[in-house]
C-alpha cells in the first residue's frame, strides 16, 4: 500500500553509500541521500538502486534576500543532481545545517512577519522550478527541542502552514513524525490533517527517543500505519533512522511496523 524507502546514510555505515544504498535496495526499500555532493554520483546511479529523495540546496536559507538567492542557486544545482538519478523530491528545510544539524544561521525566537512573507515568497520560486523540471519540493518540518535548535519554521504547524500557503504542486511536506512527535505530538491527527490538505509529499518516521527504528520508543507506528491506510494514503514512508543495533534487523521492523 505504501512505498517504503530509507535512508541510507543511517543504516550498513561501515560500508560506502554506493554499496548501502545497493543492500537497502536488495532488500526490497527505495534509497534516500542527504547532501549529494558527498556522494559520487555515477556511482550510485549504477547501483540498481529506486532514489526517492536528496537534498534539495547546499547552502541558503528561506528567511532573508541574500540566503534566498543561495537557496535558489544551489537548488537549481541539487535540480540537476537529482536527474542523474532520476530522484523525484528534493528536500529543504527552513535554514541551511551544518554538519551537527545546526543552523547556519539560527534564528532566535518567533519568526517575524517580514521572514514569513520572505519564506513564502522563496518557496513560490522553488515550486515554479520544481514544476518546470519535474521534481517536487518537499519542506520538512524539524525539533528544535533535541536535534536543531534555532531552525525557523521547524514545527509541523508552522511547514505545513507555509506549504498550503503556496499552494503550488511543485512544494509539498515532508511529514517527519520523529520530529513531530518531539515538537508537537498528536501524530494521527496531524497527519490526518496534513493528508486532508492534499499536502503530504512523504512522510519520514524515526523512534522516540534515540532517532532509531520504528518499535525501539514510544511511538505506536502501527497505529500510524493503519491510519494512513485508513485515509488511503498510497504514498512514501522513509525510515530516516538510525539502525539501533544490526541494520537488517532495523530495516525489517520498519516493513512490520507499516505493513497494516
Amino acid at each position: 500500500m505504501f512505498t517504503l524507502a530509507v535512508c541510507a546514510e543511517m543504516v550498513f555505515r561501515d560500508l560506502p553509500i554506493p554499496e548501502r544504498a545497493r543492500r537497502v535496495h536488495d532488500a526490497g526499500f527505495q534509497v534516500e541521500i542527504w547532501d549529494w555532493t558527498r556522494h559520487d554520483l555515477d556511482a550510485l546511479a549504477r547501483t540498481p538502486a529506486e532514489f526517492s529523495s536528496m537534498t534539495g540546496y547546499i547552502r541558503g536559507s528561506l528567511t532573508d534576500e541574500d540566503g534566498a538567492a543561495e537557496l535558489l542557486r544551489t537548488a537549481e544545482e541539487s535540480v540537476r543532481a537529482a536527474e542523474q538519478l532520476s530522484c523525484p523530491r528534493l528536500n529543504l528545510h527552513g535554514t541551511g545545517l551544518d554538519g551537527e544539524g545546526l543552523p547556519v544561521v539560527p534564528v532566535t525566537g518567533e519568526p517575524t512577519g517580514e521572514m514569513w512573507i520572505a519564506a513564502h515568497r522563496t518557496l513560490t520560486r522553488l515550486a515554479e522550478l520544481g514544476e518546470s523540471a519535474g521534481v517536487t519540493f518537499t519542506l520538512e518540518n524539524l525539533n528544535t527541542a533535541v536535534d536543531h535548535p534555532g531552525v525557523p519554521f521547524a514545527r509541523a504547524a508552522d511547514t505545513l502552514a507555509l506549504v498550503a500557503a503556496v499552494d503550488r504542486p511543485g512544494l509539498r511536506m515532508n511529514l517527519d513524525l520523529y520530529h513531530a512527535q518531539i515538537g508537537e505530538g498528536n501524530l494521527v491527527e496531524l497527519v490526518r490533517r496534513a493528508h486532508g490538505l492534499g499536502l503530504i509529499g512523504e512522510i519520514q518516521v524515526a523512534d522516540v527517543p534515540g532517532r532509531c527504528e520504528p518499535g525501539t520508543g514510544e511511538i505506536n507506528y502501527p497505529a500510524v500505519a493503519r491510519a494512513l491506510a485508513d485515509l488511503g494514503y498510497e504514498g512514501t514512508v522513509a525510515m530516516e533512522a538510525w539502525a539501533s543495533t544490526d541494520s537488517d534487523l532495523a530495516l525489517e521492523r520498519f516493513r512490520t511496523a507499516f505493513t497494516p
